[in-house]
């Protein structure tokens, strides 16, 4: 950025961490910055909060979609990230920037639907399905797979869950694969990992569901704590405990030196699963 004075920059959520967490930070000159747009993972709070601090010139717009809507479909824009009005207003902006993706592009429409393909209420937690130009006609040769991927009609099913609120903000809920399920209610994993980036001890994370015999599952935390730091997993549990429902607490706890990524910066949660999915701490 300093040498080639770059305007514009796109960063997955840990891209951004570490330019901000780099010692060397302030020794560049990024006054050239204008916008910076992120996406392709959740972004924590925390680290989301901390970039708006030390970019006070910077729009950010967080970005949302996936290969087959070539690219965005919601976006978040620069407008909802300055915390500012009312504190009513404020209160909004605030849980949007949290955990929203925003609304829909102009030439995108977005529903969110049942298991049976029907919309659902406001507020109501479901699959986000995608139809417009963006959206693709389907997979080269592979009419088995468009056939599962699209309806006759063209919506996408994106496979991701999510509501949409009376104003038309999108909130994702995890992968239908990646949601946990215990004793009947849904556990976003989203939800307890902004609350353990909220740990000062804590560098990375990731939630993932493991078995139970009486629940079905149970949220287990990965890990990656501080340089220097340390801690036990009861530590961990009982920061989540005073900052969330109990049910959705981690139960386990398991410490590792890095979360495994795909080169865009998603973890790879089929790995943990792989790795760290017996109900005990590791």
């Amino acid at each position: 950025v300093q040498k080639e004075k770059a305007n514009r920059a796109m960063l997955v959520p840990t891209m951004l961490k570490r330019v901000i967490d780099d010692p060397d930070f302030g020794k560049y000159d990024l006054s050239s910055l204008k916008v910076i747009t992120y996406g392709a993972a959740p972004m924590p709070f925390e680290v989301i909060k901390k970039a708006i601090e030390v970019f006070p010139g910077v729009m950010f717009i967080n970005a949302f979609g996936q290969t087959e809507t070539a690219s965005t479909i919601t976006a978040l824009g620069p407008e909802d990230h300055v915390i500012t009005g009312t504190e009513e207003e404020k209160a909004k902006k605030l849980k949007r920037l949290q955990s929203s993706i925003g609304r829909p592009m102009d030439d995108v429409e977005i529903k969110i639907v049942d298991d049976e393909g029907n919309e659902v209420p406001r507020g109501e937690v479901g699959e986000i399905w995608a139809k417009g130009p963006r959206v693709m006609s389907g997979y080269w040769k592979d009419e088995e797979k468009t056939a599962k991927a699209l309806t006759p009609d063209g919506w996408l099913r994106t496979g991701d869950k999510g509501y949409m609120d009376e104003e038309g903000y999108i909130y994702l809920a995890g992968r239908g694969d990646d949601m946990i399920i215990r004793g009947g209610e849904n556990i976003s994993p989203e939800e307890v990992e902004d609350v353990l980036y909220s740990n000062p001890k804590i560098d990375d994370a990731a939630v993932i569901g493991v078995s139970d015999p009486e629940w079905g599952q149970e949220p287990k935390a990965i890990v990656v704590l501080k340089k220097g730091e340390t801690a036990t997993p009861e530590e961990i549990i009982e920061f989540c405990r005073a900052k969330m429902s109990s049910f959705k607490r981690p139960r386990y706890v398991a410490f590792v030196d890095e979360l495994p990524r795909t080169s865009t910066g998603k973890v790879l949660k089929r790995v943990l699963r792989e790795k760290y999915g017996e109900p005990r701490n590791d």
